[in-house]
C-alpha cells in the first residue's frame, strides 16, 4: 500500500482495517485466512473510484464479506480432514475490547465454535446482523440474497445459536473470579479446587493440529477431564506456569512450559460452573498471543 497520508483510497482502507479484520476473523476463526481476505479486499478496493462510493464502510464490508464467504466454503472442506478437534485461533486482545460486551461474547471461543456449526451464508448473515448491526438490504447485497431471504436466514441462524448458548450468564467480575479459581487450582495442583468449578458434564476440546500431542476426541465428564489435566501436568518436561490473560476479549489462561508458550485455555461458563474447556496447543495457532490484536465493530 502507498503512503495513506497522500492517498485517500489507502487512507479509507486503513481507517476501516480493524473493522474488516474483526468481521473476517468472526467468519473464519483463522488469522492467516483473515489476512488473505484483507489482501483480496485491498486488491479490489484499490481499483475503485472512491468518488463514486457513497458509503465506504459498507462498501468495504461488502467486499470483505464476499471474500470471507468464498474462503469459508473452502475451509469447511479442509477442516473435515483436520487432525482432532478444530478450534479457532486465539488472539491476545486489549482490555478495552472486553468493554464492548456484545463484541466480547461474539469473539469467545465458545460462540465461535457454535458459529462453526452454521452454513457459510448463515454465519455471514448472523455476524453481519448480530455483531455489526447491518441492515437487511446491506446484508443482502453482501451475500447475494434478497432481503426477504436474508430475514429468514437471520432468524434461522439466531435460533440455532440461541439453542446452543449458555442457559445462564454471569457478570464480568464473576467470570474473572471463576477463571482465577480455576487458574489458581491448576497452578497449585489442587484437584479438589478444579473439581469444584467444573460442571459434571463439562466437555474438554484440545487442538494440537497433529503437531502436538492432545486428545483426538472431546473428553466428557468432570472426572475424565481432571484425569486428562493431571496426566498432562505429570508428563511435563519443564516447569509449567499459568498466566491470566485477555484472549478474544475474554478471561483466559496462557500456559507456559519452561517459559515458552505451550497452550492457551479458554472456557465456557453456564452459571457458576465451567461447562466447556478449550485447549489450543497447535503452535501454528499461538503466534498472536505475545502481541495484542486490535478488534472493533466500528
Amino acid at each position: 500500500m502507498s503512503d495513506h497520508k497522500d492517498d485517500p483510497v489507502t487512507a479509507v482502507f486503513v481507517e476501516h482495517r480493524g473493522l474488516m479484520f474483526t468481521l473476517a476473523y468472526e467468519m473464519l476463526g483463522s488469522v492467516a485466512d483473515t489476512e488473505d481476505v484483507l489482501q483480496e479486499t485491498w486488491l479490489r478496493w484499490s481499483g475503485t473510484d472512491i468518488a463514486q462510493v457513497r458509503d465506504p464502510r459498507a462498501y468495504l464490508m461488502r467486499i470483505a464479506t464476499r471474500q470471507a464467504l468464498n474462503r469459508l466454503r473452502a475451509l469447511k472442506r479442509r477442516r473435515e480432514t483436520y487432525v482432532g478437534p478444530w478450534l479457532p485461533e486465539p488472539l491476545l486482545t486489549a482490555p478495552d475490547v472486553a468493554e464492548d460486551a456484545e463484541l466480547a461474547e461474539s469473539l469467545s471461543t465458545a460462540l465461535l465454535c457454535v458459529l462453526e456449526t452454521l452454513q457459510p451464508t448463515e454465519r455471514a448473515v448472523f455476524v453481519l446482523r448480530e455483531v455489526f448491526d447491518a441492515g437487511y438490504d446491506e446484508i443482502a447485497a453482501a451475500v447475494g440474497k434478497s432481503p426477504a431471504a436474508v430475514r429468514q436466514i437471520a432468524h434461522r441462524a439466531r435460533e440455532h445459536v440461541r439453542a446452543r448458548r449458555p442457559r445462564t450468564t454471569v457478570t464480568t467480575a464473576e467470570n474473572r473470579g471463576i477463571l482465577e479459581s480455576f487458574r489458581s487450582a491448576l497452578e497449585s495442583g489442587d484437584l479438589r479446587g478444579l473439581f469444584d468449578v467444573l460442571a459434571p458434564d463439562v466437555v474438554l476440546f484440545a487442538d494440537g493440529g497433529g503437531l502436538k500431542s492432545t486428545a483426538l476426541r472431546p473428553i466428557l465428564g468432570a472426572e475424565r477431564v481432571l484425569r486428562y489435566i493431571a496426566g498432562g501436568a505429570g508428563r511435563a518436561e519443564a516447569r509449567l506456569t499459568f498466566e491470566a490473560a485477555a484472549v478474544n476479549a475474554n478471561p483466559a489462561i496462557v500456559v507456559r512450559l519452561g517459559g515458552a508458550i505451550d497452550s492457551v485455555v479458554t472456557y465456557r461458563l453456564d452459571g457458576d460452573r465451567i461447562t466447556g474447556l478449550y485447549f489450543v496447543r497447535n503452535p501454528e495457532k499461538l503466534r498472536r498471543i505475545e502481541t495484542e490484536t486490535p478488534l472493533t465493530r466500528r
